[in-house]
């Protein structure tokens, strides 16, 4: 197993997204922090993003996206990795899109989520070995929200975590290279979403929380698994000072992104004030960790 935490190694995270547009609204503003700070950051986006909708009405008529979706999402993609600072790779999978129905349709065949995981775990097991990142920054078991394409992602870059130190696992993907750290993103998390509901009430705005929170209540109340990450915050990145580079990023994604919508509900001003983290939990550490924790590379440096 080969890893390296000396201090004058150079520092790399790794996020791992499901599709282009994921890298903007989750963590972003952490990836932009830590890539003006000179760190390498990488995002590895598993599909094209051909499947999805158009969510933005001002680009309903626009041809390009109706023509070739993919090739929409990749130009938006670019723009958005320049926009945050960070690097963005292709791991070259299809899109599986969001079935719809009861019973739910299958999922088409070939696309990322139908496949065995060691053939979805490859390209990233790979990419881990040459890109030699000490954190790893993905999904859930629950991918965020229930999208198949998100659980597959969390699925994957387990597997890349647990399996690129091991010479004996993939081994036509390169040297064994071992992560120390990997984290899941908290971008849904319920306490950041209450302190934004009561800010925007108390300011006399509407907030767009209040139906999100009142199904997690409900759910409490039923004594059910509420929608909600099921694991607790141990690491609080403060990033406040990026929150407009995530915005901006998140509007390059024109097809994916209403700039009138949920996502931009909160100035980044009222952010900075209420709520100035991204938050996280530290699932694997293979160095010590005192938790909690305000940097994913505490114990690296």
């Amino acid at each position: 197993m080969t890893a390296s935490t000396s201090p004058s190694a150079p520092l790399r995270l790794l996020a791992v997204h499901a599709h282009p547009d994921d890298e903007s609204s989750k963590g972003a503003a952490t990836m932009a922090m830590y890539a003006a700070a000179g760190i390498d950051v990488l995002v590895a986006t598993c599909t094209d993003g051909s499947r999805g909708d158009i969510q933005n009405p001002a680009v309903a008529g626009e041809p390009h996206p109706k023509r070739d979706m993919a090739g929409a999402r990749r130009r938006e993609m670019e723009q958005a990795a320049q926009v945050l600072g960070v690097r963005q790779r292709w791991l070259g999978f299809v899109d599986s899109g969001l079935p719809e129905g009861d019973p739910l349709p299958p999922l088409p065949a070939g696309s990322f989520a139908t496949l065995p995981l060691e053939r979805a775990a490859a390209p990233l097991v790979r990419l881990v070995r040459r890109f030699k990142p000490q954190v790893i920054l993905s999904y859930d078991e629950n991918g965020g929200y229930p999208h198949p394409d998100h659980i597959m992602a969390h699925r994957v870059a387990v597997e890349a975590f647990d399996a690129a130190g091991d010479p004996a696992r993939y081994p036509d993907t390169g040297e064994a290279w071992a992560p120390s750290k990997l984290y899941y993103d908290r971008a849904f998390s319920p306490e950041r979403f209450r302190a934004l509901h009561s800010a925007l009430e108390e300011s006399g705005l509407r907030s767009p929380y209040a139906e999100r929170l009142a199904a997690w209540l409900e759910a409490d109340a039923e004594g059910h698994t509420p929608p909600a990450p099921t694991h607790s915050t141990t690491t609080q990145i403060e990033c406040g000072d990026f929150f407009e580079a995530r915005d901006d990023a998140l509007r390059a994604h024109r097809t994916q992104v209403d700039p009138e919508g949920f996502f931009f509900a909160v100035s980044p001003a009222m952010q900075r004030r209420v709520w100035p983290w991204e938050d996280y939990s530290l699932i694997q550490s293979r160095i010590p960790a005192d938790l909690p924790e305000k940097d994913f590379f505490a114990g690296l440096r």
